[in-house]
């Protein structure tokens, strides 16, 4: 049997089971435990399909992506996203598109204690586009600056998508994070600027809200402790030598834990809903990492991950040719993935032809990363937009994407900046190394 067609036959189902709306980590692991089973037999197929979901949910490294979300649930739920967005707005509002810039501002900060794209653009759109629509901006630019905001969450440290790349590659994950730093602030920098380009040019889009004074400003900035904590104490830690990420993460959801409780913004049944909602996204991410390893064990015994990465190595284009040619692969992946699956399913193919070519693999997670988050707002799948419709119901879909429009291009510069100077990734890491 000619295991290349076989190889192909495998992606054209697993594309197929996703059209008919199956799960992608349910598609991706069936997929992978059939192809494996017409190849190595059904015992082995069998064997595999029982001990990969184990060895998973078993791993000590993954167990950083429970512990980033519950950390992010309880930041949530105890309002640490209304507190961000509120001292943005006493510090920028009076501005011509002040509250666009606190938007921004607090998805940044925001993720500093978050890790969840999804997560970040479903917060801030209870927060923060109420506000800006209440202060009569366009809701199509409202929704599409909060969904490109939500995108600054897998960017900035704490990452889960840093975390899988890192234990994929086997590519250090406190580099990753450091190098995810300066680029983060970068997209903030540029939406701010974006924002500033579209008060000079349209002013009536982006209004002018209300003047505060510094005492205002002052005691805002005071509820931003817990915050600015959270990101010393996790970070600082894990750079600091104290403990490794794992226990980071762990350290930082018990500390969230523990400064709601201590400023009487948990009780009970946030607790409650906090460990059900990080539950939830926990199991559908794990659900799709065994659908990846799955579908990952079956290309390997296909021997198409070999052949792909001696035909990227080899193409007559060059590194960056190569590397434009991988770029455009993942704006064309994500109009049907999600961003986690693009990960665990590219990753494995690509990153050794990349290294090969002579990249920097700490570099070269932060493009991916990058990249990754255009299939988050763009049609047809843009999972954030998604959320924030299923909240703002009366925003169609239609004026989102337009509203999201601006961003993207923003966002492709940055990427070719990126590109272009790899020390804007790779500063902070060689620094703290």
């Amino acid at each position: 049997m000619d295991r290349d067609l076989v190889a192909l036959g495998g992606f054209v189902l697993m594309f197929a089971l996703m059209l008919l709306r199956v799960p992608i980590g349910v598609a991706m692991g069936a997929t992978g435990v059939l192809g494996f089973g017409l190849l190595a037999g059904t015992g082995p197929a069998l064997n595999l399909f029982a001990n990969v979901p184990l060895s998973v949910v078993t791993d000590y490294d993954l167990a950083v992506i429970p512990m980033f979300i519950l950390m992010g649930a309880f930041a949530a739920n105890s309002g640490m996203s209304r507190e961000l967005f509120e001292s943005g707005r006493m510090w920028f509002g009076h501005r011509r598109g002040g509250l666009a810039y606190a938007s921004i501002a607090a998805c940044g900060g925001f993720a500093a204690v978050n890790g969840s794209s999804v997560a970040t653009a479903a917060t801030m759109t209870q927060v923060a586009l109420p506000e800006m629509r209440k202060a009569g901006y366009a809701p199509g630019f409202s929704a599409g600056l909060v969904a490109a905001g939500g995108t600054l969450g897998i960017m900035i440290p704490p990452s889960v998508i840093f975390v899988l790349y890192g234990i994929m590659t086997d590519t250090d994950i406190t580099q990753l994070f450091a190098a995810g730093v300066v680029p983060g602030l970068l997209g903030v920098l540029f939406y701010f600027a974006l924002v500033q380009f579209m008060a000079w040019r349209n002013p009536a889009s982006v209004p002018v809200g209300e003047r505060h004074g510094w005492g205002a400003r002052l005691r805002s900035s005071v509820g931003l402790w817990p915050v600015a904590l959270l990101f010393m104490m996790v970070l600082g830690g894990i750079y600091g030598g104290w403990f490794t990420v794992q226990e980071g993460a762990g350290m930082g959801a018990i500390g969230t834990l523990l400064i709601g409780l201590a400023r009487r913004r948990l009780n009970w049944k946030l607790i409650r809903a906090s460990l059900i909602d990080a539950l939830r996204i926990s199991s559908s991410i794990m659900m799709i990492v065994v659908g990846a390893y799955l579908f990952g064990y079956f290309l390997t015994i296909t021997q198409f991950t070999q052949n792909a990465v001696d035909f990227l190595v080899h193409l007559p284009i060059g590194a960056y040719g190569v590397l434009a040619v991988v770029l455009v692969g993942y704006f064309l992946l994500g109009a049907v993935m999600d961003e986690l699956a693009m990960i665990l399913l590219t990753v494995p193919i690509v990153f050794p032809a990349m290294v090969e070519l002579g990249f920097d693999p700490v570099w070269f997670g932060v493009i991916t990363v990058m990249a990754v988050t255009f299939g988050m707002i763009t049609p047809p799948v843009g999972i954030n937009v998604f959320v924030i419709n299923s909240i703002a119901r009366d925003i169609p879909l239609g004026k989102i994407y337009r509203g999201i429009a601006p961003f993207v291009a923003v966002d492709i510069v940055r990427l070719v900046v990126l590109c272009i100077f790899p020390v804007l990734s790779l500063w902070l890491p060689h620094h703290l190394a």
